[in-house]
Order: C-alpha cells, then structure tokens, then sequence
C-alpha cells in the first residue's frame, strides 16, 4: 500500500540546511495499524506531510497503492489526497459554523457525490462511530472525544485507502483517548490501513506495529502485540 525508498528531507535555514529525512527506507501493507514514534525533530512530522502529499522528498521514491507520487501539481496534489487519504488531526479541524454532519459530509462535497448521497452517507459514518444523534450540533456543543469521533467519521467517509492520524489523542483524557482508539482499532478491523503518529507508549502499543525515528533514520521497526483499547474503556 506504501513503499518509500531512500527517501531524503532538507529544509534552508538562512545560509543552512537542516537534514531532517535521511535515507527513509519503509514499507506498510494493506490492512495493517502502524505506531510512528520520535522526540521532537525526529522526522516523523516531516514524515507524515510527506506521506500526506502536504510535502514533497527532495530525492527517493514514494509509490502509493502502486502509484508514484512525485513533482505533483497541487491540483494533482489535491485530487491524490480526496482519493487515497483520510486525515485525521490532534486539533480536529472541524468548522465551527457547519454541523457534525455537514462536517462529515465534507470531502464528499470535494469528490462531486451528489446532496442526497453526501448526507445519508455522512449519517452512515456517523451512526458508526455512535454520534448519530448529534448529527446536527455544532462543534462548539461537542466534547473533544466527541470531536475527534467527528473527524474520524469525516475522514472515513471518503473511504480512502489510507488514514493518517497525526497525534489523534493529543488533546485528549486517557478514557477519551482510549475510546478514540479502540474506534481507530474497529477501522483497522475491517481491513482500513490506518498510520497513527504518537508519542504516547501506551497510544503505540494498541498498533499492531511500531516504527520509531531518530534523527531523520528508523532505528527500529517491530512488530508487537496488540493491546486491545476495549480492555481500558
């Protein structure tokens, strides 16, 4: 599903160059759960935005779901992203003005699904991550667990092949945190490739893989046993 080879990130810094990416050599296959972890300036961030397509790699190769993504358009860019990635956020970044379902509903707008279709599938994902009804609250009338379930809900309802989760628990209590992912885990158990960005050891070990970064390189890559987050909700 993701192949990236010798993938390398240098950013200017006046008269500088940071070298944040060196030599990113990483594979995740359909279906699985992957923890990325790293202190601060470890690379995963710059990662991330690469795996997004909110960044571009300054020499390597990246293929998603078989597909090169390299010197894209940002409208090729854009039309990628509304394709193969769902996205979910620490900060939610939900619109305060818009519903949960007119949230949800979204990326079905950006992909021309018509009116009728956006809103029953956007009450369908809903319905599944238990916030049915609330369809027609504002976020400022949600809880942040609530929020987040809104955003995985919006995320998912595109139906992409990947979900990049950047610090989903961030904001949140560990109960929160935990029901945010046993949900993420469900996702995952109906065959959805989920990458989760954390720097939570308890957040990483309810993945089914974990990859930590240090100083721009993996410096290890194991597989682990799941703990399942139903056990602490």
């Amino acid at each position: 599903m993701i192949e990236i080879k010798d993938l390398h990130k240098s950013y200017k810094m006046g008269s500088n160059s940071l070298h944040v990416l060196k030599g990113i050599n990483f594979n995740v296959e359909e279906g699985e759960l992957v923890a990325i972890m790293g202190s601060s300036g470890s690379g995963k961030s710059t990662l991330l935005n690469i795996l997004g397509m909110l960044d571009g790699a300054d020499s390597g190769e990246y293929y998603l779901d078989g597909v090169p993504i390299k010197d894209l358009s940002e409208k090729k860019a854009a039309q990628y992203r509304n394709k193969f990635l769902g996205f979910v956020f620490q900060s939610f970044n939900l619109i305060n003005y818009k519903s949960a379902l007119e949230n949800v509903a979204l990326p079905l707008y950006y992909q021309k699904v018509g009116r009728r279709e956006r809103q029953d599938k956007a009450l369908n994902y809903l319905d599944r991550v238990g916030l049915k009804e609330w369809a027609t609250h504002l976020p400022s009338e949600l809880s942040g667990g609530q929020k987040q379930r809104v955003a995985i809900a919006r995320a998912m309802a595109a139906e992409p092949k990947v979900l990049l989760a950047d610090e989903p628990t961030g904001a949140l209590d560990s109960k929160t945190s935990y029901e945010v992912m046993d949900l993420i885990q469900k996702i995952n158990d109906d065959g959805n490739t989920i990458l989760v960005v954390t720097h939570e050891k308890d957040i990483a070990h309810m993945c089914k893989r974990i990859v930590h970064l240090r100083d721009g390189v993996i410096v290890e890559d194991t597989k682990i046993e799941q703990v399942r987050a139903q056990e602490y909700v």
